[in-house]
């Protein structure tokens, strides 16, 4: 497969999963999630049965998320949140902290596990019942304070001896 192509799982709101290779960037189409099947087939699936998009590094392992939640507070920057799904379960993971890479269909997020198989998540809006933001996690560098005599601008031109 080309590089713009991706191995993924969709896992359904039945349980059901289907393993496959999507297009990198445009794999929603029409409402609907353009999957290339392991059998060579494309298949679409609509977007109001899928229950994630899981990136995985490979299709062998089926247990999709060994940890579901973080157990300290994550390091990486970017907004904490919690997501519960139509049938209670609940995910955390990490989204990026920026509007331009929200999609109107739903949400990509990072797992707190990301040694295991799923690299990334693409969770429809479609699949939950409440999305919580628990921590908005900045930079790690501290931004040092000015005092009052840094934060006036310096008077150039008077400071100049006359002529």
């Amino acid at each position: 497969m080309a590089s713009t192509h991706k191995r993924v799982i969709v896992r359904k709101m039945d349980r059901d999963s289907v393993p496959g290779y999507i297009a990198a960037e445009e794999f929603l189409v029409g409402g609907k999630v353009e999957l290339l099947n392991t059998a060579g087939n494309v298949i679409l699936i609509d977007l109001s049965e899928v229950r994630g998009v899981y990136f995985v590094r490979d299709f062998a392992d089926s247990n999709s998320l060994q940890r579901k939640t973080f157990t300290t507070r994550p390091r990486v920057e970017g907004l904490w949140v919690q997501l519960r799904f139509r049938d209670a379960e609940v995910l955390e993971g990490l989204m990026p902290n920026d509007l331009t890479q929200i999609r109107p269909e739903g949400f990509f997020l990072n797992p707190p596990d990301t040694r295991g198989n799923v690299q990334r998540i693409f969770v429809p809006r479609s699949a939950l019942s409440k999305m919580t933001v628990l921590a908005v996690i900045g930079s790690t560098t501290k931004r040092r304070r000015q005092t009052g005599t840094e934060q006036q601008t310096p008077l150039l031109f008077s400071e100049l001896p006359p002529h």
